[in-house]
Formats: structure tokens, sequence, C-alpha cells
């Protein structure tokens, strides 16, 4: 009996397929969910990336305030861009130099080395000796150039080293160009001081270094509200042309010219004084004996290389034919 019943209902089920009774529901295969996105790449070519990423770089906390220049094209590295970064918290200040890839990814920090050049070859071209003053051996193998503030202790004492010990141990193989980089935030007659340094080169350049020793000889006594007498009276006794000095100080006549070197400074990445370049090297607040030894080295360095040094290549004349 239990045989015949399985029987039926085997039949009744396989009538039931053959007139097109549906077969039994498949599950629904499971949603696959989209891949993620991968998130944007940031550039460094967004000021408020740039700043995120340097304040992270630098521990440079909400105190400190960042400003970020345009990029431009690099002079450093053909095919990235420069960004100058400017830090400032009071009167302090810092201003940072980066390369950036022209896709916005890749940061540099210079310097950045040619081997076929000299590894100073950018700071040799950006530093700027025409019409300033000068001592030393024109065309010696050695170029020096500091850049200093009158009213700065440690420069008072460097430029009396330079000028008792430079020429008494490198006779002719070194020149030196000065450069003004006043720091007016905190020397309240610095650029004073400098503008009336240019005044009196502008009238003659052989009594701008006696200026340069009195002034630093002198700088305790100076003060912005007798500054400009103190210097004409020492004019008078360097038989300046007192009415012409006096005139060119109250016009502010050199004050381009002073604000030039100092914006010089600030390009090449001067962050104090003094600061010093031998042959575009850069030697902020060496001693003697160090700087004894680099100049020393440069000198020998350069009998072979002859890729710096001073160039006093160039001089306007009428052409004769008298020889």
């Amino acid at each position: 009996m239990r045989i015949y019943m399985r029987t039926i209902i085997c039949c009744v089920a396989a009538l039931a397929l053959a007139r097109g009774a549906a077969p039994p529901k498949k599950s629904a295969p499971a949603k696959v969910a989209p891949p993620a996105k991968a998130p944007a790449k940031k550039s460094a070519l967004d000021k408020a990336t740039l700043e995120a990423y340097v304040r992270h770089l630098a521990v440079w906390g909400p105190q400190i305030k960042v400003e970020i220049e345009d990029p431009k094209a690099s002079a450093r590295l053909p095919g990235f861009l420069e960004v100058k970064v400017h830090a400032s918290l009071g009167n302090q200040y810092t201003d940072e130099i980066f390369l950036v890839s022209k896709d916005g990814q890749k940061l540099l920090r210079p310097p950045v080395y040619d081997i076929n050049q000299n590894p100073f070859q950018y700071e040799i071209e950006n530093l700027r000796t025409e019409n300033q003053p000068s001592f030393g051996t024109p065309g010696a193998p050695v170029v020096i150039v500091v850049f200093s503030d009158y009213q700065c202790p440690f420069c008072r004492e460097e430029a009396k080293m330079l000028r008792q010990e430079l020429l008494k141990e490198f006779p002719s193989q070194v020149r030196v160009y000065f450069k003004d980089f006043p720091l007016d935030s905190i020397h309240p007659w610095a650029k004073a001081g400098a503008m009336a340094g240019r005044c009196v080169f502008r009238q003659n350049p052989d009594a701008f270094w006696d200026f340069h020793d009195w002034i630093y000889d002198h700088q305790a006594e100076i003060s912005p509200e007798n500054l400009k007498t103190k210097v004409l009276d020492w004019a008078k006794s360097k038989n300046l042309d007192t009415f012409r000095l006096n005139a060119c100080i109250d016009s502010k006549a050199t004050e381009a010219e002073v604000d030039r070197s100092s914006a010089e400074a600030r390009n090449l990445n001067v962050d104090r004084t003094p600061y010093l370049f031998v042959n575009g090297r850069r030697v902020p607040g060496a001693s003697w004996p160090q700087l004894k030894q680099i100049i020393a080295f440069e000198i020998d360095y350069q009998k072979t290389a002859h890729n710096a040094g001073d160039h006093d290549c160039c001089s306007i004349s009428l052409p004769s034919v008298v020889k």
C-alpha cells in the first residue's frame, strides 16, 4: 500500500511538471557594491594644501603667520615651479623656497646641484656686485660678499676681523664686496645708517670704508635721533661736501639702493647678519680660522677650476690706434 501511494505521488508531480508548473524559485544573487572612488590627489599648487603641508613639516603652529607667493618658473631646476613661503612671528621671520613639479605632486627644497656647474652657481649668479663698495684685488680668485647691518654687534666684530686680518693674510687673492641688509624691525637706525653710507659712497667711493669703520667703532654712541648729526660731523673731518651729503640723507636718495640689496638678501634666503658668501659658498658667522681655511681651499681650487672669483674684465674707453 505504501509503495502504491508513493507511486501515485510521484506520478502527480511528474504530471504537474509536464503541464508547465513553475519550478521552485532560485534566490537572487547578492548585489556587489561599486568600488570606492580613490580620494582626489592633493596638489602643492593649491595654497591651502601647501600651507597645511609645510606647517606640519616645519612644526609651525597657528601662532605662526604663513604667506605663500604665486608659483613662478624655477631657474634652479628647469621644468619645476618655484614657490616662496614666508613665515613670521612678530619681528621674527623666515623665508623658505620650495620647488614644485608642474603636476603639483612633488616638492623639493634647494639646493639642487648640476654636476656640470659650480655647486654654488645659483648664488654666484644672483649676487650682484656691480657698483658696490669693495676692497681687495680686482680679478682676485676669491670673492667674499658680506651682507651686514651697522647696528648689529656681531657685524661689528666680523667687520673688524675682515678689515684687520684679510689683506694681511691674503694680500692679492681676495676681493670683498659690502651689501646692506639692515634688520630695521629690531634695529631702529640700521636702515638710515645704510642709506647714509650709500650717500657717502655716491660722493666718494674711497671714503666709504672710512665711514664703514667709523660707524662700527661708534655703534654704541649712535641713536636714531643723533645719527645724522654724527655722520655730518664725521664727514667734515674727512673734507666731504656736507651740504651735498645732507641733501642726499634728507631726500632719502639712496633708499631704493638699500631696498634692492635687502631684497637680494631675502631672495637668497639670508636670514641673519652678518652673512658671508665665499665664491658663492654660504659661510654665515664663521670664525677667522674657519674663514681662513675656506679661502685657502678656494684659492687652490680656482687654480684649475676657474669657475668663480672676481671678473674684473671690463672697462669703458674710447678705441685708440696707439698701443
